[in-house]
């Protein structure tokens, strides 16, 4: 079964394509879509009038006859429900703005899959490198393993450094495997994100060279307000819908009476109207509105959050800049290092444990310039989620 799904594997695609994809098949945003699609179907309901009802009325069943007549009346009436002072207007507000939370909510939900889906992409490109990197660093382990055995057999080195390189060879290793598992956790997790059944070999593309060219946006347009903003509408469109609940329902009649001794019609129209003397919906209205300054109150909380995330965000972005730049400089000294600690110990001038130290520094030095990357990816991620926009992708209209 394994060997199916190593041979069914495939490189994910770009991450451009990958998140359009993503956007249209993962489960997490399926259900917000299915969701905004349950709402328009109730903003559409909103919008219906109320059934008629029809009602028959069978009157003097078994009276006495009067002059040998029956005194039977039969009524046959259409009443047709009306919504009065706003109650069908208020209805679709109410639709209306539930529709407008769906999508909101929708919104939200795929900036933050964005933001989640780049740093996983991100995290396989780092997990591929850290392998390359431990792999490079098996064969230079190997590579310095040689050189020691000759110096060895040449009577340049001692039988102990013989041990050391060999020891350094299968901590090299170690690592190669050690990588190779966390790629392929960090495969599993791509494609259980995006909703593959089979996990992905490899990417292709690359996140941890992406430039930040988009510009900062307003700090209201971050999805958790306009989502907080969303949810205190709809629930102040709630509110009057409770305040009409309470408004007469009136009903207007039309219908035909049968009189059975003459076999002959007569017309009826009436007008009902329900009392509200026993319950104004007090209660009701007053549970609506308690919900509206509970909105109001997370609302406020959203958007101080979200100028804290913002702020905290460019301050990440910074760092992860600083830390790249440090990483990098330091990786070029560690490679000049490394080849100039080589010529020595081929020459006989640089002892072997001196290199073994050397190249561990260089292997450390190009981890951490990718880490740092790693850290940049997940800097401009959250950038772009405190900014509500997809991470490294097109906005949607």
């Amino acid at each position: 079964m394994l060997s199916v799904a190593h041979a069914n594997a495939a490189d994910a695609p770009i991450y451009a394509q990958l998140l359009a994809q993503a956007l249209s098949q993962a489960p997490a945003l399926t259900e917000q879509q299915a969701n905004v699609g349950a709402a328009a179907a109730d903003a559409q309901q909103s919008r219906a009038l109320l059934n008629p009802r029809v009602d028959t009325l069978f009157e003097n069943l078994g009276a006495p006859a009067s002059g040998g007549q029956s005194q039977r009346q039969s009524t046959y009436t259409v009443t047709q429900p009306l919504e009065v002072f706003g109650k069908r207007a208020a209805r679709i507000e109410a639709g209306e703005r539930n529709l407008g939370l769906a999508q909101t909510r929708r919104h939200q939900a795929q900036v933050d899959f964005a933001a989640g889906l780049a740093v996983a992409y991100a995290s396989v490109e780092a997990a591929q490198a850290l392998r390359q990197l431990a792999q490079e660093d098996l064969a230079r382990a190997k590579d310095d393993l040689s050189v020691a055995q000759a110096q060895v057999k040449a009577g340049k080195e001692a039988q102990l450094r013989l041990a050391q390189a060999q020891a350094s060879v299968a901590a090299a290793q170690a690592n190669t495997q050690a990588s190779a598992a966390d790629l392929t956790q960090a495969l599993e997790r791509l494609s259980a994100l995006v909703g593959s059944d089979i996990a992905y070999s490899g990417v292709s593309g690359t996140l941890l060279n992406a430039a930040n060219d988009s510009p900062a946006s307003s700090v209201q347009e971050a999805p958790s307000v306009v989502t907080a903003r969303a949810e205190r509408d709809a629930l102040q469109a709630q509110v009057t819908v409770e305040q009409k609940r309470w408004v007469p329902e009136i009903g207007v009649s039309a219908g035909v009476r049968r009189y059975a001794w003459s076999s002959q019609s007569g017309y009826v129209v009436g007008v009902s109207a329900t009392i509200p003397l026993l319950d104004r919906n007090a209660g009701g209205i007053s549970a609506a509105q308690q919900r509206v300054i509970a909105a109001e109150s997370r609302l406020e909380e959203a958007r101080l959050l979200a100028q804290a995330n913002l702020r905290t965000a460019l301050a990440q972005v910074q760092a992860a800049d600083q830390r790249l730049t440090a990483a990098s400089t330091g990786e070029a000294a560690a490679n000049e290092a490394y080849r100039l600690g080589r010529v020595g110990y081929e020459a006989g001038k640089t002892s072997l444990v001196e290199l073994l130290v050397i190249r561990r520094a260089l292997s450390e030095a190009r981890g951490s310039t990718i880490g740092a990357r790693l850290a940049r990816v997940r800097a401009l991620s959250a950038m772009a989620q405190a900014e509500g926009r997809l991470a490294f992708g097109e906005e949607i209209k």
